[in-house]
């Protein structure tokens, strides 16, 4: 793509911040030293899954693990001990309903009510899932047999599995995936327009790994939602974003994986590639199918025995988990309090999720239970991420926020062997799908799926315009996954072409679509497109 035929597509402004670097060629950096036996970190986010929902069922064959007896519960009326008792069950298989996970709705399920003053009982799921759908409430406690997810039964019978890592935010999505690889979500309990559309400016993971001269790349399926971080938009990051399909395995058979790397799934549920992040109601067999093709792929790469894989879930989705969320000793990461109504301190965590550490450093059948500092109140959760890694790779940049600073670090488990281990499997089970029909492609959009067309629409430059922030609020899954595609290609192609037309690397990338030529989407005359 020529610079000439980039104002034919899209009109491309870069706006240079006044502590911008003059780029990365004016200088060459040295090359920073990992000494450890890690040198590459994988991260796999998946989406809206607890722990007992997910793995709570394995503890009828592993003991050490603390997951479900099969005597917990939650009443219809958490306060009303004559009322109706919902049991814990292990027949979770296709589930179609989306429960609750907005920020109140976890603080209902957390504390049986609105009153946080009260012990985290975790007694409200059955209350709140009721008032939702007549129903729901056996959905929400019910568990998977380990049968049913066979990958995820392998992956923690062969390496290390936390059962005491935390959702970092009582929140939803958006907010729980900045704490993955930023240690706060800057204030943010869920959408914040501004911040949408201008990225959110916390600093970022990433930003460490550039300073000390470290690689990371992201490898996406249709939008990569870390795009929401405003400094992953400079332009010198639009060659740290790769398609998945193209370019993982290639990148993994060669070893040229970077040092940190992130593999995001793919978010719209459509006939010809099916979601895989798990989000209900999306298939968890597909979402099984995608970490055994990542797996296998990363096992069979000449750089396995020097790599660590970390797959979690941002958030529990509204589904049961018995174990009482901490609500004690967590710090707010940057003083920034949440907006009203609520004006959140971001002083408590959110509901356990599902969290696996595979590594041929991790000994068969390693569980993590709750971290050993660096306070008597840390935890794991999602800021774990970037503050072991800080740790793992002896990155000198200070940690990210107080959060990180926090959160408890399990880079001591990669050091309990001498050697890494010649017997992790090669291939993990195959699967079948749970789902009796295919995708319904004219579904209207979750609201993280919403989140992410107003992404997109900050990519191609349609933000400006009178529509946002609906834009996407009246698109089909089908609409929107093409919307999504369509964005980042452009977005990604014109970031690419400025680069080699010799543009300030450090630049922060904004485009503004032609408003002269913009054709409908489909039949739909809502949608559109620019040219």
């Amino acid at each position: 793509m020529s610079l000439r035929r980039v104002p034919l597509c899209l009109l491309l402004f870069l706006l240079l911040s006044p502590h911008s670097a003059t780029g990365a060629s004016a200088f060459r950096r040295r090359k920073h030293k990992i000494s450890g036996p890690i040198k590459t970190v994988v991260v796999i986010v998946m989406e809206n899954r607890s722990f007992d929902h997910v793995l709570g069922w394995l503890k009828s064959t592993r003991p050490d693990i603390d997951g479900l007896t099969g005597s917990e519960s939650n009443r219809i009326f958490a306060s009303d001990p004559s009322s109706p008792e919902i049991p814990v069950t292990d027949d979770a298989l296709f589930i179609d309903s989306d429960p609750g996970h907005s920020f109140q709705a976890i603080r209902e399920q957390i504390f049986g009510s609105n009153d946080t003053a009260n012990p985290p009982l975790m007694n409200g799921f059955a209350q709140q899932a009721e008032s939702m759908v007549n129903g729901m409430a056996k959905t929400v406690m019910s568990g998977f047999k380990p049968e049913i997810l066979p990958v995820y039964t392998q992956l923690a019978n062969h390496y290390g599995l936390f059962d005491k890592w935390f959702a970092s935010v009582p929140a939803s999505t958006q907010p729980n995936r900045f704490y993955v690889h930023s240690a706060t979500s800057h204030g943010a309990m869920s959408n914040v327009r501004k911040d949408l559309i201008h990225g959110f400016p916390q600093k970022t993971i990433f930003d460490s790994l550039d300073e000390n001269g470290l690689t990371f790349g992201i490898y996406y399926q249709n939008i990569p939602a870390t795009l929401f971080f405003k400094s992953l938009r400079k332009l010198k990051n639009a060659v740290k974003f790769h398609n998945y399909g193209l370019k993982f395995k290639k990148h993994a058979e060669k070893g040229k994986l970077p040092n940190y790397v992130v593999v995001e799934q793919r978010y719209f549920d459509v006939e010809l590639l099916p979601a895989n992040d798990d989000h209900p109601s999306h298939d968890v067999a597909v979402g099984q199918m995608f970490v055994k093709e990542v797996y296998e792929v990363l096992r069979k790469s000449p750089q396995w025995n020097e790599m660590a894989v970390l797959i979690t879930y941002d958030e529990h989705g509204g589904f049961y988990d018995h174990v009482p969320t901490p609500v004690k000793g967590v710090p707010n990461p940057d003083g920034i309090i949440g907006p009203d109504p609520y004006y959140f301190r971001f002083d408590r965590l959110g509901v356990r999720v599902p969290t696996f550490l595979i590594s041929p450093w991790i000994d068969k059948g390693t569980v993590i239970h709750e971290a050993d500092g660096p306070t008597p109140y840390s935890q794991y959760e999602h800021s774990s991420i970037p503050a072991t890694v800080k740790k793992l790779f002896n990155l000198k940049s200070n940690f990210l926020t107080k959060r990180d600073a926090w959160a408890g670090t399990f880079e001591k488990y990669f050091y309990m062997r001498d050697t890494p281990r010649d017997d992790c499997p090669e291939t993990l089970p195959e699967i079948k799908t749970l789902r009796q029909s295919g995708p319904r492609e004219d579904s209207s959009l979750s609201e993280f799926q919403v989140e992410l067309i107003q992404l997109a629409s900050q990519l191609n430059g349609d933000y400006v315009l009178n529509s946002y922030p609906n834009i996407g609020k009246s698109m089909t899954v089908k609409e929107a996954n093409k919307y999504a595609e369509d964005a980042v290609k452009r977005f990604l192609e014109a970031g690419r072409a400025a680069l080699k037309a010799g543009a300030n690397d450090s630049a922060i990338v904004t485009m503004r679509p032609s408003l002269t030529s913009r054709v409908a989407v489909g039949d739909n005359p809502k949608l559109v497109e620019s040219y």
